[in-house]
């Protein structure tokens, strides 16, 4: 993973104070691309992160996680297939607006993170992550969720409906109410052992467009699975 151009390791340590080289530069100096940029947060083994990038060569991908064996199998289908729009960021997620600008990013998707059952703080759309989205997406920046977690899905409904926010797109079930949709067009290894199980897919789509604290709501755990 070190060996790649298109992998960027920042240094954690650094990371808790101060800002990452690459903040405010990765159209120019990684991309060399002024084309938009999508993250995936907690991309795994990259899967999407490549299949976005493959279906919309006139956007920049970026997938990030914590873990680079995961990320490995992504970015070298990227690197063996030439793709220039694509990279990948090993770092912890809790430091990432020290990673990117305000308005760097135009689209996050988070694609079946860890639920955190018992650690609510700790999951990927809890009020504190969404709040430092926020200082990195542009205006009106999208943020998908896409999930197979019945907890999760009903957590941040209760989170929008808590903080005024009207999502675009809310569905309980993604291949039944919207297989035509894009976030219907790509499925991941994880996803279609989930549907052979039954398990519906989730999905919900919503804009940040103000400058407003994300609060938390009240919202009884022990009622999901």
């Amino acid at each position: 993973m070190e060996k790649f151009d298109h992998v960027f390791e920042p240094d954690k340590v650094a990371l808790r104070t101060e800002d990452s080289s690459m903040k405010g530069h990765w159209k120019e100096k990684f991309f060399k691309s002024t084309n938009p940029i999508t993250l995936e947060l907690g991309c795994g083994r990259g899967e999407y992160t490549v299949g976005l990038a493959e279906r919309y060569p006139d956007r920049n991908f970026l997938g990030m996680d914590i873990k680079g064996a995961r990320m490995w199998k992504g970015a070298t289908y990227a690197l063996n297939q030439g793709l220039t729009n694509v990279g990948f960021i090993r770092g912890q997620i809790e430091f990432i607006s020290r990673i990117f600008e305000k308005g760097e990013i135009d689209e996050i998707w988070i694609t079946f993170p860890d639920p955190q059952p018992k650690k609510a703080k700790k999951r990927l759309i809890h009020p504190s992550f969404i709040n430092n989205y926020q200082k990195l997406l542009s205006e009106n920046g999208l943020i998908h969720l896409k999930t197979d977690s019945q907890l999760l899905h009903a957590y941040l409904k209760a989170i929008l409906e808590e903080n005024d926010i009207d999502p675009e797109v809310v569905t309980s079930d993604l291949y039944k109410k919207q297989e035509d949709s894009e976030a219907a067009a790509l499925k991941t290894k994880y996803e279609g052992d989930f549907l052979a199980e039954g398990k519906p897919i989730t999905y919900i789509r919503f804009r940040i467009n103000s400058e407003k604290s994300i609060t938390e709501p009240r919202f009884d755990d022990t009622k999901w699975d």
